[in-house]
């Protein structure tokens, strides 16, 4: 049972990897495997096949230390697991929403302004530094959707575009690892009380500055980069437009992100309250908002906070429910032994990884590598779990600055990538040959900085 349980995760990851052959949204797998290991795990566990562990590391066998505490245990568990996936869900969701109105009320085609450059070399450095702050901001996918869109007026070349769209995915990597909301992978270990948000930008803000300034170093003297272009002009009528709320639904709707860490130092309530807190004055402030003047009742609906929520991808959100409750499962599932000690699998694989890689900082490294290749939000789930120390331990920063950053190296090993692949067509191989080794070159550059400043992980 043990077995099928981990046949079922590495079939799930392959169907979730392959995806784009498989013409397979990456959700399905996702919801089907966390389905049937929870569901393999309790026929288990009923059967007195296999132990479950909790989160306060307490161990039940149905048939080995009495039924009903046994089985109020395993549900515990699975309520936890699931509360735990909640927060993370509710977070995405109201910040989703949020980013949606902004969208609506072409609050980001003020972002635009700040791009009207003819040299090449410029454009680059102004592109990269704004993605790499929105996306600490708005999250990394969303900061990447956004300046491709304005990327499609600015550089109407599509071959000349790939070079600037390769160059943002690493830029929004980059700026979404040294902010709690920069990226889902940092926004789960943050709510998991693992990390402060004080504690993250200060620990991971110099490396993630160092990981997006080498490549762009560098691409500053390739051939792509240099001359001179011609700005497209965008017509008063087109799609770039400001409104009237553009600029109020801009600086309210970043204000009450960047307000959400704030929120918790206060009422030290978990963060997604203050998203929620958050979206609640936007929506409120949208409802009296005029995009236009003298705009019918009719058209002022395509600006509401329904119609935003209508917007938000839901498979993204799906797919975070699956396969962090897959990831759960393998949590739950105890499967070996450790210091006299029964333990779940992941904690399991932790002490492996130790005996056979005695360096933790190469095999949190290696988790960054393995994140390029296989989603990062499992990878960061597992590390969650697979690691006791105290919050703001070093070792939770380097985490977060390995599993976010990457993924910049292949082009689907992050959400960014995923999404400019799809909207600008970048092939796999092009991507690979041309930007994969400058953010491989600043991976390692900044991993090599956070370990020069902070030597001492644990």
């Amino acid at each position: 049972m043990t077995a099928l349980i981990i046949i079922i995760f590495i079939l799930g990851y392959i169907a979730i990897t392959i995806e784009h052959p498989l013409k397979l949204d990456k959700t399905v797998p996702a919801l089907i495997m966390a389905a049937l290991m929870w569901s393999i795990l309790a026929i288990g566990f009923y059967n007195g096949w296999l132990n479950v562990i909790d989160y306060h590391q307490e161990v039940f066998s149905f048939l080995g230390n009495g039924g009903a505490a046994a089985e109020e245990g395993f549900k515990n568990a699975l309520l936890h697991h699931l509360a735990k996936t909640a927060e993370i869900l509710i977070f995405l969701i109201c910040a989703m929403t949020i980013v949606e109105l902004i969208d609506l009320h072409n609050g980001f085609s003020i972002v635009r302004k700040f791009l009207e450059t003819r040299s090449r070399t410029r454009l680059l450095w102004t592109i990269g530094a704004i993605c790499f702050l929105l996306s600490a901001v708005i999250d990394n996918l969303t900061a990447t959707i956004v300046l491709v869109t304005i990327l499609r007026v600015l550089v109407p070349d599509a071959k000349s575009r790939m070079w600037y769209v390769g160059m943002t995915i690493i830029a929004a990597n980059a700026g979404g690892a040294w902010s709690p909301m920069g990226d889902v992978t940092t926004t789960m270990i943050w709510i998991a009380e693992k990390v402060t948000a004080v504690g993250l930008i200060k620990f991971l803000i110099i490396p993630a500055l160092v990981c997006f300034a080498v490549p762009f170093t560098i691409a500053s003297f390739l051939p792509a980069f240099s001359g001179y272009t011609d700005i497209q002009a965008v017509d008063d009528e087109g799609e770039d437009k400001t409104l009237l709320s553009s600029r109020k639904m801009l600086f309210l709707g970043l204000g009450m992100i960047i307000f959400v860490p704030v929120f918790k130092t206060i009422t030290h309530l978990p963060p997604y309250m203050g998203m929620i807190f958050g979206l609640g004055v936007v929506w409120l402030f949208s409802e009296y908002v005029k995009p236009e003047r003298n705009i019918t009742k009719e058209a002022r609906r395509m600006y509401s906070a329904k119609h935003a929520l209508s917007q938000i991808e839901m498979s993204s959100i799906l797919f975070f429910l699956g396969i962090l409750m897959a990831v759960a499962a393998l949590e739950t599932m105890v499967y070996g032994v450790v210091a006299g000690k029964e333990v779940g699998t992941l904690r399991y694989l932790a002490e492996v990884l130790q005996i056979y890689i005695p360096n933790q900082d190469i095999v949190i490294m290696f988790l960054g590598v393995c994140s390029a290749i296989i989603d990062n939000v499992p990878l960061a789930a597992a590390a969650i779990v697979m690691y006791s120390e105290p919050i703001d331990a070093k070792l939770w920063h380097f985490v977060a600055y390995c599993v976010g950053t990457g993924g910049s190296m292949i082009i689907i090993g992050s959400a960014a990538g995923v999404a400019a692949m799809g909207m600008e067509k970048i092939p796999f191989g092009w991507y690979l040959k041309n930007i994969g080794w400058l953010a491989a070159l600043g991976f390692i550059a900044g991993a090599l900085t956070f370990l020069f400043l902070y030597p001492q992980i644990a």
